[in-house]
């Protein structure tokens, strides 16, 4: 048999790729007794793709680029968009003829970005349920990078396991053609051609206009995707076209729903660190591609198509944000996937991460989650993804399938050294209602008995106040704020609390904002411990009945809106006490209307339900008994 009939055979089923394995040990002895060189092939061990010494020198490494052929066009000139993608693989796919799985990264953010700042987003100075201010629009980006090299990113990691790396500038971005749509369809059919031009079926070219062809002839059809944040959404993109060859995928951080990263239960929100932005602005940071179809693309996509559909004014989900909900178009996927993320990433919350991962489990896909308690970003451990991609694009039996689906940093531990669960949330968790207790303006009590009468309390909602202060403060009329006692043992929260919160309004629209906190509040005590903030949520109470349609609230009537908070896997220490802040607009996350709006809350029919470890007993056993939490109690012990 000739070397590169093997090579042709070596990709295709177990069996064959066993007996090819078997044909080279053999052709390797004769090779080392000719004093020639065995032949390089990926080793593994306790289920890993090694690093192979002959894969290891960078100077060696076969680096170019081509342009893939889609089938759209988004930038309106009449001919298919093409994607520029760069190739890094080791010198043996070409010398020795060498077939190699692919891990594959994409992203709107290797030609640069537009460095612009605040000032092009939103102004936050907005009256709810009215117009917005007009935004600048942001300068052009200069497109940095040369060619051939798109990124270096992720080669030094796989290409020594035996891995080609390919990278991809997103539509619309570098040397890509097409506009940006930021979630639109095009956004996930780009990377679906690159994956069929390393399956052998799409068509790449040496150049963006030319019609010479250039063939993936060292893939093996295995790909692999994985990127973090924008990088980490377009596998999950990619993934949800159903395309073959995409066998597994590792999204970090990934923006699963464009409505939950920019809205929030009909309420205008934006991303922790970027208050103003909204998704034409996001268009303008990375709109980096040919400046000929510049002008087209500004005016189709985001004077357009965005203008009219991400209503600026009401918050509400309507068409244009369900097309960029991936949850929506789960269907056809079929890879294995590896989700991760940070239960305190306020940027890209945890939900976007969590709705997907319950609903691939639902689909019967195999799946894994692994959760730190960091923020924005942080990928798994490597010996994590590198058993994830030896299983599903080497075809190697590590039974990683079979491991626990959840692992989670606890919360003093190091990011590669997870603790694995059978499932998240965690299956001994349970649901437990608290009760908020009057107190206001200074600290009311949170416990387990529910009122007997109705109560009512009264906040005034005033931006000016930043959530911290607000948590922090001994009085305010701005929040209100509902203690428990100390705890007496550790409380492990673990899924996503809701809340069930009646109130009237005294204006005709009203943010509503809450937060649920630890005291007292811990000043820089562990960096990866971002605060003393358990999880957030935020709704509009014009929204109670559908995220779709708002209704105008009628000033003085009492409206009951129920609303889950963001998920959350966290061991509460000794000694801390849970603190329930509801207050109306959040200074880094919504809207600033004119301070003064008064919010009242029925505490008799307002209610805060946790997901607990081991459920009432545990919760009981971590509170002490027969204690109201008064508020000369609670302020006393959040150190006020």
């Amino acid at each position: 048999m000739k070397r590169d009939t093997f090579f042709r055979y070596a990709g295709r089923k177990p069996a064959t790729r066993a007996l090819a394995a078997i044909f080279l040990l053999c052709s390797a002895g004769a090779l080392a007794e000719s004093g020639r060189p065995e032949p390089a092939l990926p080793i593994f061990k306790d289920g890993e793709a090694q690093v192979v010494d002959r894969f290891k020198d960078a100077d060696m490494w076969i680096r170019h680029d081509l342009w893939v052929e889609t089938s759209f066009d988004s930038d309106g000139d009449g001919q298919l968009d093409r994607m520029h993608v760069d190739v890094t693989r080791p010198q043996q796919t070409e010398t020795e003829g060498l077939k190699l799985p692919v891990i594959y990264v994409s992203s709107p953010y290797f030609a640069g970005t537009t460095g612009a700042g605040t000032e092009y987003f939103w102004d936050p100075h907005q009256e709810l349920g009215l117009a917005p201010p007009t935004r600048k629009a942001a300068p052009a980006v200069e497109r940095r990078g040369e060619r051939p090299i798109i990124s270096k990113s992720h080669t030094r990691t796989w290409v020594p396991r035996g891995y080609v790396v390919v990278h991809s500038s997103s539509p619309g971005t570098g040397l890509s053609q097409g506009c940006p749509t930021v979630g639109g369809i095009n956004e996930s059919l780009a990377p679906k051609a690159v994956i069929e031009w390393l399956t052998h079926k799409a068509r790449g070219f040496t150049t963006a206009h030319g019609m010479e062809e250039v063939k993936a002839y060292w893939s093996t059809g295995k790909v692999g995707m994985t990127g973090t944040s924008y990088n980490g959404t377009l596998p999950l993109a990619a993934a949800t076209t159903g395309v073959e060859g995409l066998e597994a995928i590792i999204p970090i951080a990934p923006n699963t729903s464009y409505y939950h990263y920019y809205r929030s239960h009909g309420l205008i929100r934006h991303p922790g660190g970027y208050i103003g932005e909204d998704i034409d602005c996001l268009y303008d940071f990375i709109h980096s591609g040919n400046p000929e179809r510049a002008e087209f693309c500004d005016t189709t996509v985001r004077d357009q198509t965005m203008a009219e559909g991400m209503d600026r004014i009401n918050g509400d989900y309507n068409d244009f944000w369900a097309s960029r909900d991936y949850l929506n178009q789960l269907g056809p996927l079929k890879a294995a996937t590896l989700m991760a993320h940070a239960f305190n990433d306020w940027n890209v919350m945890p939900e976007h991460s969590v709705r997907i991962y319950q609903a691939l489990k639902h689909k019967g896909i195999p799946v894994q989650a692994y959760y730190h308690q960091g923020g924005h970003g942080g990928e798994p451990p490597l010996r994590q993804m590198n058993r994830w991609f030896t299983r599903y694009l080497h075809g190697i039996q590590n039974d990683v399938e079979n491991e626990p689906k959840a692992w989670i940093v606890r919360e003093r531990d190091e990011a590669s050294k997870p603790t694995s669960y059978y499932d998240y949330p965690n299956p001994a968790a349970s649901i437990v209602t608290l009760f908020p207790h009057p107190g206001a303006p200074g600290h009311g009590s949170l416990n387990l008995q529910s009122h007997e009468e109705r109560v009512l309390e009264t906040l005034v909602d005033n931006h000016s106040f930043d959530g911290a202060s607000l948590a922090k403060a001994e009085w305010t009329q701005h929040r209100l704020l509902y203690l428990s006692q100390p705890l007496k043992k550790p409380l492990h929260l673990s899924g996503t609390p809701s809340v069930s919160i009646t109130l009237a309004s005294s204006r005709s629209a009203a943010n509503l904002s809450v937060w649920l906190v630890s005291l007292p509040w811990q000043e820089g005590k562990d960096t990866r411990i971002t605060d003393n903030i358990i999880t957030r949520g935020w709704a509009d109470p014009q929204n109670r009945e559908s995220i779709r349609e708002s209704q105008p609230l009628v000033p003085g009537a009492f409206i009951t809106l129920d609303f889950d908070l963001q998920p959350d896997d966290q061991i509460i220490p000794e000694g801390q006490q849970l603190a329930w802040m509801i207050f109306s607009s959040d200074q880094d996350y919504t809207l600033w209307p004119q301070p003064g709006t008064e919010l009242t809350i029925d505490l008799e029919s307002t209610r805060l339900n946790l997901p607990v470890v081991g459920g009432q007993e545990s919760l009981m056993a971590a509170l002490p008994q027969g204690s109201s939490g008064s508020a000369e109690e609670t302020q006393k012990l959040s150190g006020e």
